[in-house]
C-alpha cells in the first residue's frame, strides 16, 4: 500500500463497539486504520474483518511481531488471509524472519506490505542501554532499517526524528510511517521522541499515525480533520 502525506487513525479501544464507532467519526480524514495489540487480544480477526467491512478503509495491523521465522511467515499469511493491508513487525527479529516475512507476503499477493519498526516512539538513549543497545536511538533506527531494507522490506516505522536520515539511506521509494505524532498542543503521554502532523510530513514522512489526541478528543471528527488538513498544507 503507498501513502502519500497520510493520516493513520489508531484505533486504540478495547472494544470492538467502541472502535467502530470512533472508525465512523474519523474514516473521512484517514487514509487508514490502524488496530493494535490492545483491540486485537480484545476482539480477534473479527475486529479487521468488521472494520474493513463498515469503514471501507485499509486495516493498519500493528501486531509488532517478533518470534522464530517460521512463526512470523505463518502469522503474515494468516494477515494475507484476514485482508490486512499493512502489517508490523519488529526490524530487531533479524534478517531471517524479515526475509521470510516480506517472500510470504508477496507470495500470498493479497497486496499487504510488511512494515519494519525500527526504534519503539517510548524509548530513549537510556532506555536502549538497559537493553543492551548501545547506540544513540537514530544510530539504532538507522541499523534496523538498513537491515530490513536488504531483507526485502520496503515500509518501516520510525520516529518524526529520524525520519530525514532514514529518508537520506533508503531512497524516495521506502515508505515511511511516523507514530509518536502530537499536534503541538497534545500531551506527549509516554511518547519521547515526537513532532507534529505538520513536522513528521515535512521531514519525509509518507503518512503520521495518530491515536489519543483524536481518540480522547471532545469531537474526535473535528480532531482528524485538523490534523489531516496539516499534514496536507
Amino acid at each position: 500500500m503507498r501513502l502519500s502525506r497520510s493520516l493513520v487513525v489508531a484505533l486504540d479501544t478495547q472494544a470492538l463497539d467502541d472502535a467502530r464507532a470512533l472508525a465512523d467519526r474519523v474514516k473521512e480524514s484517514a487514509a487508514a486504520l490502524k488496530i493494535g495489540l490492545e483491540l486485537f487480544v480484545a476482539e480477534g480477526p473479527n475486529a479487521v474483518r468488521t472494520i474493513a467491512r463498515e469503514a471501507r478503509r485499509p486495516i493498519f495491523l500493528d501486531l509488532k511481531l517478533h518470534d522464530i521465522p517460521e512463526t512470523v511467515e505463518r502469522a503474515v499469511a494468516r494477515a494475507c488471509a484476514l485482508g490486512a493491508a499493512l502489517l508490523t513487525v519488529h526490524a530487531s527479529g533479524g534478517p531471517a524472519m524479515l526475509e521470510r516475512a516480506a517472500a510470504r507476503a508477496a507470495k500470498e499477493a493479497t497486496g499487504l506490505t510488511v512494515v519494519a519498526v525500527t526504534v519503539l516512539t517510548s524509548l530513549d538513549a537510556r532506555d536502549l542501554a538497559a537493553t543492551g543497545a548501545t547506540r544513540a536511538p537514530l544510530e539504532q533506527a538507522l541499523l534496523l532499517a538498513r537491515m530490513a531494507h536488504g531483507a526485502g522490506v520496503s515500509a518501516f516505522v520510525c520516529s518524526p526524528r529520524e525520519v530525514r536520515a532514514l529518508r537520506d539511506a533508503l531512497g524516495a521509494d521506502a515508505t515511511l510511517i511516523t507514530p509518536g505524532v502530537r499536534p503541538a498542543d497534545a500531551a506527549a503521554d509516554d511518547q519521547k521522541r515526537t513532532d507534529t502532523p505538520e513536522g513528521a510530513i515535512a521531514a519525509g514522512a509518507n503518512a503520521v499515525v495518530v491515536g489519543r489526541p483524536i481518540r480522547d478528543a471532545a469531537d474526535p471528527r473535528a480532531a482528524a480533520e485538523r490534523i489531516a488538513r496539516a499534514i496536507r498544507s
